[in-house]
């Protein structure tokens, strides 16, 4: 898949900034709460697996972060509560009714306070590398808060210039295992996606993000994944949000980097999780027929197939009635052709659908 195969379309946040957003591949929607240093035309080099994977099974879209890349440059204010208006602003204008979300990094504390803001519209929550609770919010020694103050201010000072060594210092804490092309293409990643200054105040914005309160509120089916060694967000931050978070499913990665790399088995690892977490099956000549019709609640129901519920078992996870899980399964079966129960657990378990470990 390449850029020009995305559509971008513009739209207006409720307090009237002008957001940028993509949409590229078929099937059931996925909606990615935007994080820092993206551009809808320049992110590919650094995240073409990511955009690749999930546009191979979902209708991914993702959005410019206000302040950045396609979206208004000129913007007055930086908070938990206008990133969850933005996110808001963009599934309105795509007309999307109830879709998952994937948070990554400062994305993940948006995905939360979006998915307690609006609970009706969030299927599933997915959530990469991220926090509750912001650096500045952490019990920092003076040694780290100084850290961080000078992180803004080199951000704010060697941002936009040729020289790409200030830019070099958050490129190596974001993937300090990736080699020199992949650090270049991350580096003029850093200095296309926004001004210095906007950069460094969205920094420090999401140094004063705290979503604490909140993660004890959400409801929706939540998986959590983080990466052990991550130099950019603690592993223990990670841990912290799945805590928070009830029913929470946590998944550590062995890994350094914050933005995974293609070769590495950890990313082939989430990639996986985070598919079937949604109930996604890779696309195949052997798909059988009806799979794309099936709708987001009943692949809900035929993932509870997959693992063996009763219908009552069903109805209690999805909080729905048995009746509706059995006209559900009425739908499932007309759709796949099958006939019985077993039947509908082999298939579904071939494509990935009713995995509990």
């Amino acid at each position: 898949m390449k850029p020009s195969a995305q559509k971008i379309h513009l739209c207006t946040s409720e307090n009237g900034v002008r957001l940028a957003y993509a949409v590229t591949g078929d099937g059931p929607p996925l909606v990615k709460a935007a994080n820092y240093l993206t551009h809808l035309e320049h992110d590919w080099p650094v995240w073409k697996h990511w955009l690749e994977s999930f546009s191979a099974s979902h209708q991914l879209l993702r959005y410019d972060e206000r302040g950045s890349g396609l979206s208004d440059w000129e913007v007055d204010k930086f908070s938990i509560d206008a990133w969850v208006e933005d996110l808001h602003a963009v599934t309105l204008a795509a007309g999307l009714d109830r879709f998952p979300v994937l948070g990554i990094s400062q994305g993940a504390s948006v995905a939360v306070a979006y998915a307690v803001k609006y609970p009706e519209r969030v299927s599933r929550l997915v959530l990469y590398g991220g926090y509750a609770r912001g650096f500045f919010h952490r019990d920092l020694t003076p040694d780290q808060r100084l850290e961080a103050e000078t992180m803004v201010n080199a951000i704010r000072l060697g941002w936009g210039k040729e020289n790409p060594a200030f830019r070099q210092l958050f490129s190596t804490l974001l993937m300090p295992d990736a080699n020199a092309q992949q650090q270049h293409q991350l580096n003029e990643l850093a200095r296309l996606s926004a001004r210095p200054e906007t950069a460094a105040r969205m920094e420090e914005a999401f140094y004063n993000i705290n979503v604490e309160s909140l993660a004890p509120m959400v409801t929706t089916p939540t998986l959590v994944l983080h990466a052990r060694n991550d130099m950019c967000v603690p592993f223990e931050e990670g841990r912290r949000l799945a805590a928070l978070i009830h029913g929470a499913e946590f998944v550590p990665v062995e890994s350094n980097n914050h933005i995974l790399l293609a070769e590495e088995n950890a990313w082939t690892e989430i990639s996986n999780r985070i598919q079937q977490f949604l109930g996604s099956a890779p696309k195949s000549s052997n798909t059988p027929e009806g799979w794309s019709e099936l709708t987001e609640r009943e692949l809900g129901v035929l993932d509870g197939i997959a693992q063996g519920m009763s219908n009552r078992q069903i109805a209690a996870k999805l909080q729905i009635s048995e009746k509706t899980v059995r006209n559900h399964i009425t739908r499932v079966f007309c759709k796949l052709g099958v006939g019985r129960r077993a039947e509908a657990i082999i298939l579904a378990r071939n494509f990935g659908l009713g995995v509990t470990d």
